[in-house]
């Protein structure tokens, strides 16, 4: 073999292997939904507060949802992941939960504590 056949060939095999590397690097990036599961933030209210009126809005982001609930009611999200719904309290002490599953069937249960004056 000749200096220029063997340049060619150690060209061929980095351009495979960092081909490779993309399509892995891809696979790895596109498998982390299935890796992390649902994914529910509360941003309002903090659980455990004390409210003074009966309606509350409970609002947050949803990652990695497919099917939705508040309370057993089903809840959707916008574009960005937001949700925010309105309910009623009872007088008392209160438990709200929110529940949420992907598309490959993992589930997450938030659980508020409310109690309304």
């Amino acid at each position: 073999m000749t200096q220029r056949e063997i340049v060619r060939k150690r060209i061929r095999v980095a351009i495979i292997v960092i081909i490779a590397l993309t399509l892995i690097s891809y696979a790895i990036f596109q498998a982390r939904n299935l890796a992390l599961g649902p994914i529910i933030s509360i941003t309002e209210p903090v659980n455990g507060e004390t409210l003074s009126t009966t309606t509350v809005t409970i609002a947050g982001t949803a990652e990695n949802i497919s099917f939705m609930t508040l309370d057993g009611q089903q809840i959707f999200t916008d574009t960005n992941g937001n949700f925010s719904e309105d309910i009623i309290l009872s007088k008392g002490y209160n438990i709200v939960t929110i529940y949420g599953r992907d598309k490959f069937g993992k589930e997450i249960t938030k659980t508020l504590q409310l109690t309304e004056q």
